[in-house]
């Protein structure tokens, strides 16, 4: 049995994401789910459709669009290429990176960070919209969203996130800060909250970037990625509040490197699935002979709760999941 992983690791591995020969199975969806150099997957469900919007893995100045996948089923999965360009966003000029998909007011807002922004530049949290998942989307203010560099946070990987209640938020940041805000009901504009502040931290420990936000059951599953980006040690935290404010308390680890299997596992995002706990982790990694920063790929595996409503480590497989239709 041992042997067989080995064997199979090195059919995952050899040649990198762009050429892999993965085991194909019309019951299992595999890792990396698809072929190609991708990371920061946001995963969603729209019209009983499962679609992955990643950023496209290369070196900044190349990364001047954004792709999309879309399956039936989280096995067979189809390419949508550049739903987004920089021909449709003046102001970026490289680092497109780690879009947000959300359908409101019967469009689809598209997020994404651009320009790996600085102090003094224009760049940071772009928003676009488009009449059908797979774009063309286009740039609705002609200018960033947010440009400023706020409580310490670059205005990168953000998420947003739909309360119950209607309210939409928006949690973004790198550089080891994390800020949230209100966005109107158009999520085009950023509003106040009650205590008239725009902006909030909500830092938690060892947080880096990559923040994902999740509601069950009642509770607030706070999460994010620690580490660097182009390192083995990329992983992914969580926390559970009471609102969606936190106070985050940084509970532990649930997903990162496994020798056998993958490093720099994090940035991801979670699926909810049609049955009544089923949830799925979509995330990027790096194959054991890759060494490059940019050698990410995305992959998916099954995310559980134990009975006390924590999370259980992720197991990474080559496997991946089952056949699972909405």
């Amino acid at each position: 049995m041992k042997l067989y992983y080995i064997a199979l690791a090195l059919l995952l591995t050899c040649g990198g994401c762009a050429s892999q020969k993965r085991i194909e199975s019309k019951e299992m969806s595999g890792n990396p789910i698809f072929p190609g150099w991708y990371a920061d997957p946001e995963g969603l469900v729209f019209d009983k459709e499962y679609w992955i919007y990643p950023t496209y893995s290369a070196k900044y100045e190349e990364q001047t669009f954004l792709d999309a996948f879309s399956s039936p089923d989280l096995v067979h999965w189809t390419k949508h290429p550049k739903v987004l360009s920089n021909e449709n966003v003046k102001w970026v000029k490289k680092a497109m990176w780690a879009p947000a998909v959300i359908h409101a007011n019967d469009k689809y807002y598209l997020f994404f960070g651009g320009n790996d922004v600085h102090e003094g530049e224009i760049g940071g949290i772009g928003v676009t919209t488009a009449d059908k998942p797979e774009g063309p989307f286009k740039d609705a203010l002609g200018k960033p969203l947010i440009n400023d560099i706020v409580n310490g946070a670059q205005p990168i990987d953000q998420f947003v996130f739909k309360d119950d209640d209607g309210q939409y938020y928006m949690y973004y940041g790198g550089w080891r800060h994390c800020n949230m805000v209100r966005l109107s009901d158009d999520l085009l504009h950023l509003i106040p909250f009650d205590d008239g502040t725009m902006y909030k931290e909500v830092t938690p420990d060892n947080y880096v970037e990559g923040p994902f936000m999740l509601k069950r059951n009642g509770k607030y599953y706070f999460m994010w990625s620690e580490g660097g980006w182009t390192g083995p040690d990329y992983c992914v935290a969580y926390a559970i509040a009471d609102t969606p404010y936190g106070p985050f308390k940084r509970i532990g680890k649930i997903l990162q490197q496994d020798p056998n299997i993958a490093t720099g596992a994090g940035h991801h995002s979670v699926i909810k699935g049609k049955g009544k706990d089923e949830y799925y982790i979509i995330y990027h990694r790096r194959p054991l002979t890759e060494t490059s920063g940019n050698s990410r790929c995305t992959c998916i595996d099954r995310l559980y709760f134990e009975k006390d409503g924590t999370i259980r480590p992720v197991k990474m497989t080559f496997e991946g999941v089952k056949k699972a239709k909405l």
